[in-house]
C-alpha cells in the first residue's frame, strides 16, 4: 500500500515537473533499500524466521516482487513481508 502511494506520487510529480519545465533525466533512488530496489535482478528472499514473542511465536516470511518498470526500463522491486502466528516449539 505504501509502495503504491509512493509510485503514484512519483508519477504525479514527474508529470507536473515535465509540464512545468524542460525534460529532466530520471533518477530513481531509495534511502531504504530494504523495502524497495530499482534495477538489476530480483533480490534474494531470506528464509522464514520465527521469533518468540512471549506467549506466542511469530513467523515472518519476506518475498521480493517485480512492481513494473521505470520510464527508462529498469525493474522496480518491492518486498512483501508476511507475518503469521505459529505455535512455539
Amino acid at each position: 500500500m505504501l509502495l503504491g502511494r509512493f509510485i503514484a506520487l512519483l508519477v504525479a510529480t514527474t508529470l507536473v515537473a515535465g509540464c512545468a519545465s524542460t525534460t529532466v533525466a530520471p533518477r530513481y533512488t531509495s534511502t531504504n533499500t530494504d523495502v524497495m530496489r530499482v534495477g538489476g535482478e530480483r533480490p534474494s528472499s531470506a528464509d522464514p524466521r520465527t521469533e518468540d514473542m512471549g506467549s506466542y511465536c511469530l513467523e515472518t516470511t519476506e518475498r521480493w516482487n517485480e512492481q513494473g518498470r521505470t520510464p527508462d526500463g529498469q525493474n522496480l522491486w518491492a518486498k512483501d513481508t508476511l507475518r503469521k502466528v505459529v505455535p512455539c516449539q
